[in-house]
């Protein structure tokens, strides 16, 4: 529930126009004493896939990338019979990880199909939104909120908080539950700080088990490589002792759900774009910035789609209560100040916070989308009305209340689509089908519900 305020100009990584000055990947892994990298990517769902590269290879990994079967790696919009696709490695993202294991590292790769960026790669298509904005002379920077919960999980599928005295009714930054679970969150804040991440906090969320740690803002690209390392460090760190970290959005029906709360800032140059000290609003945005809220939220429906992408993300924004007295989780396109309940949070005039997305999203669509609903508002010099505005909130649409009704928000608005299909056509109309069958597919399993609700009613 915090983040840093974007007071200084991110550190930009652009590795497509710095490749010849990149460091040499070989040589790094060597001067690491590294013995292996993981050469990773993710489909549209988030998935990390991976190689496992040995040094002996790391030439070959730098020059010609790694194939994947496209089809078999998960959501990459291929079939059996298309070619593999390519992992070309971001030297700029090589990420040492001896706290994983001694001699391991990781690096980011933009997957490739015939010698030309895939388009329904997440990274590519983040790229390519980002040159957009480069063409109006905008760079878009973000911080992200990590919230997840440490379970386990007995034979029988139940599921469990790790800490068993993690019980209270108002768990929020306990300082036991911080020291019970020390290790753990120790041992995933020296790996960030080791790696220059800034982490600044870790604490106990709102949820029994539910934590949150954060890092430091970078541009766009950064961060969202930073969520899936991160991603993979806590997972992996946690399964180390024993437990599941989980961003599923909401793995308790009665607890507060896991957000990925967005912290966007534009710039142009060195220079912010958002504050504004003479902003009437009483926020300290620029026109600029409000035109940018504005922006998301004429396109919050079909954005949740995007940032809120599971049939469980549904059970997060739609969530009436839970054990602590609040959801954290907004339900009507709104915006304010410093008032979490607003699907936009203004904590002050540098940034804006967007609380729609969940633990779920993929990073680079989520600020691929977002990005691109808010240069629409930009273009069209949109006005979201007066900050907290409680009659203009009550006007505006409820958000999706299933992964559905949020296709078929996404299906209908051009520009939500036109993001996804920012680096070739086609990805959006494939992102709804697959989202539209993962609804389905549940849609049409028996559950618990169902049979308590039903066996014996009739």
């Amino acid at each position: 529930m915090a983040m840093d305020t974007a007071a200084a100009p991110p550190t930009t990584t652009d590795p497509a126009s710095s490749a010849d000055s990149a460091p040499d990947l070989a040589a790094q892994v060597r001067a690491d004493g590294v013995e292996f990298v993981l050469a990773v990517f993710v489909d549209l769902a988030g998935k990390p896939c991976a190689k496992l590269v040995p040094v002996e290879a790391v030439e070959e990994l730098q020059s010609d990338g790694v194939g994947f079967a496209g089809y078999a790696a998960g959501a990459l919009g291929q079939q059996p019979s298309d070619p593999d696709v390519i992992a070309r490695p971001d030297v700029s993202s090589y990420t040492p990880l001896p706290f994983v294991r001694p001699g391991l590292a990781l690096v980011h790769c933009d997957p490739h199909v015939e010698g030309k960026p895939w388009p329904y790669a997440p990274r590519i298509i983040l790229r390519a939104v980002l040159a957009r904005a480069a063409e109006l002379g905008l760079s878009l920077a973000v911080g992200a909120e990590i919230e997840y919960f440490l379970v386990n999980r007995d034979e029988h599928g139940t599921l469990t908080v790790a800490d068993s005295r993690d019980t209270a009714a108002q768990p929020c930054y306990d300082a036991r539950g911080l020291t019970r679970m020390y290790d753990h969150l120790t041992a995933v804040s020296k790996a960030m700080n080791s790696l220059g991440w800034g982490n600044y906090a870790n604490d106990h969320e709102d949820g029994n088990g539910q934590f949150e740690q954060n890092f430091a803002y970078a541009d766009a690209l950064t961060t969202a490589d930073r969520v899936i390392t991160m991603r993979y460090l806590v997972s992996v760190l946690a399964e180390q002792r024993g437990m599941t970290a989980t961003f599923m959005p909401k793995p308790f029906t009665d607890r507060t759900g896991s957000g990925m709360h967005m912290h966007l800032s534009l710039w142009r140059g060195d220079e912010p774009a958002f504050p504004d000290a003479s902003d009437t609003r009483g926020l300290g945005l620029s026109p600029l910035a409000y035109s940018f809220v504005g922006g998301i939220l004429d396109h919050a429906r079909a954005l949740q789609a995007v940032i809120a992408p599971t049939v469980n993300s549904y059970k997060r924004t739609g969530a009436v209560s839970t054990r602590s007295g609040a959801t954290w989780s907004p339900r009507k396109a709104g915006y304010g100040g410093n008032d979490r309940t607003h699907f936009i949070r203004v904590p002050d005039g540098n940034r804006v916070e967007l609380r729609g997305g969940d633990g779920s999203a993929n990073p680079y669509l989520a600020a691929a989308a977002a990005l691109a609903a808010g240069l629409d508002g930009i273009e069209r010099a949109l006005d979201p009305g007066e900050p907290g505005d409680a009659a203009a909130t009550a006007s505006r649409p409820e958000l999706p209340p299933t992964l559905l009704h949020a296709v078929e928000a996404l299906a209908a608005d051009p520009v939500i689509g036109g993001a996804l299909d920012a680096a070739g056509p086609g990805v959006s109309e494939y992102f709804g089908e697959v989202k539209r069958q993962e609804f389905f597919d549940w849609h049409g399993t028996v559950g618990a519900w169902e049979l308590d609700r039903y066996l014996t009613a009739f």
